[in-house]
């Protein structure tokens, strides 16, 4: 089968579960023999590989979009100028600083991309059509997320092929942007979601999400959840001595690194957990960079510094050298996510997580065993690992549920082949 799959670039700044899941379909993809053309938006591919969109422009690059919704001037000025911002190294360079762009002040631009050929960007939406029509014609094209849906109607217009999107974290992106252009943002979502044949939701909880914010018919929207290469995972030591509490995603506040402290504090305390060490990984950009340095604060006012370590690196060797050193994960967002790729990291190598009751948390951690949750902050948090931490036969066991769980429903074969299912399907109308 031929693919075009679209995907967000992004410059490797912090944990992002879109690109990883973007990449691992990929590569499983094309290892399965179909032909798949990724082509990057924004920015180039830097997050665990540079090399699946190889020798394939940057399209809508970063710089130019943002001159072209800024100054009205960059909408109209010629290719050979453009080309400018588009080189390699600038874009590389835009990369690096991509993780400090928030949400809240994207409104506008956010609005824009929706908005398609009626948008700021439509100079950049010609141009990658006519690429895209110069390619040999796909059976399907794949959109990474629902925030690119203004670019699906041209593309099925000139292509005349069906359209997939994935559905995965657009709600807190768009929640996170202030009135009138959250409202506006999702009235367009609303507006551009008829042009996509079918959508990709990567839990039922998300899907119910999104079909009740953007109105989409039940009959549009599939479920299939992320998978992750499993089969070359080495089993952790989970020797507990000293246990090891675990923390791998953005290194922020809203994702809950804060009440993870708090919960190490309070589990310091606890006379037999008094050599219990603290790892965290994931990035951290712009105000994590300041928030970060406030709970080394609190930890050193405990006396608690130096059994914290807040690590830099998190590429996949990084990432599973750092589970295999692990007691147990937990990445406390009260909020909840579209899914949690670090759940079927660590249980792939037979660590247990523990994780709130909410967003899609509960049906992983439920569909892959392994896990456990609670609900409430940091108390409950400290409770629910002191009950794992001090039963080390309970933590192995749970790992070991845990392990054969991803194996069995979240190894990226899995999820390849339930994609190429739906593609067939879409195909044969």
């Amino acid at each position: 089968m031929k693919i075009v799959y679209i995907v967000p670039g992004t410059g490797g700044t912090f944990y992002c579960q879109n690109c990883m899941r973007d990449i691992e379909l990929v590569r499983e993809l094309r290892r399965q023999g179909h032909e798949v053309l990724m082509v990057p938006v924004y920015l180039p591919v830097l997050v665990d590989s540079d090399e699946l969109s190889k020798g394939v422009p940057v399209f809508f690059g970063g710089i130019n979009c943002y001159l072209q919704q800024k100054f009205a001037l960059f909408r109209k000025t010629p290719r050979w100028l453009d080309k400018l911002f588009d080189t390699a190294w600038l874009l590389k360079g835009a990369a690096k600083k991509e993780g400090t762009t928030e949400a809240a002040g994207l409104g506008p631009m956010t609005l824009s991309m929706l908005q398609g050929p009626e948008g700021n960007q439509k100079k950049e939406l010609d141009r990658m059509i006519a690429w895209l029509a110069d390619q040999e014609r796909p059976d399907v094209v794949h959109l990474s997320n629902a925030l690119l849906l203004g670019m699906a109607g041209a593309i099925k217009s000139r292509l005349n092929v069906p359209l997939l999107c994935s559905l995965q974290d657009e709600k807190p992106w768009l929640d996170a942007i202030d009135d009138p252009y959250n409202r506006l943002c999702w009235e367009a979502m609303g507006q551009r979601a008829g042009d996509i044949d079918a959508f990709v939701a990567v839990s039922r909880w998300y899907a119910d999400e999104m079909m009740a914010r953007v109105e989409l018919p039940p009959e549009k929207v599939h479920i299939i959840h992320l998978g992750i290469q499993c089969d070359d995972v080495p089993q952790a030591p989970m020797t507990l001595e000293p246990p090891v509490i675990g923390y791998l995603s953005k290194m922020t506040e809203s994702l809950g690194l804060g009440t993870l402290v708090d919960a190490f504090i309070e589990l310091k305390q606890h006379p037999r957990l008094k050599k219990l060490k603290l790892r965290a990984t994931g990035g951290q950009v712009g105000a994590d960079v300041t928030y970060v340095k406030y709970l080394k604060r609190k930890l050193h006012k405990h006396g608690f510094d130096e059994d914290a370590e807040f690590l830099d690196e998190f590429d996949v060797e990084h990432r599973r050298a750092f589970i295999q050193s692990l007691s147990a994960m937990c990445v406390p967002n009260a909020e909840g996510e579209a899914f949690g790729l670090f759940i079927i990291e660590a249980l792939a190598a037979g660590v247990p997580v523990v994780q709130p009751r909410a967003g899609a948390y509960p049906e992983i951690v439920e569909a892959a065993g392994g896990g456990v949750l609670y609900e409430g902050g940091a108390h409950a948090l400290a409770a629910a690992l002191e009950g794992l931490l001090l039963d080390a036969d309970r933590a192995r066991a749970l790992g070991h549920q845990g392990r054969e769980g991803v194996a069995r429903s979240f190894s990226t074969r899995r999820m390849a082949a339930d994609m190429i299912a739906l593609y067939s399907k879409v195909t044969q109308g």
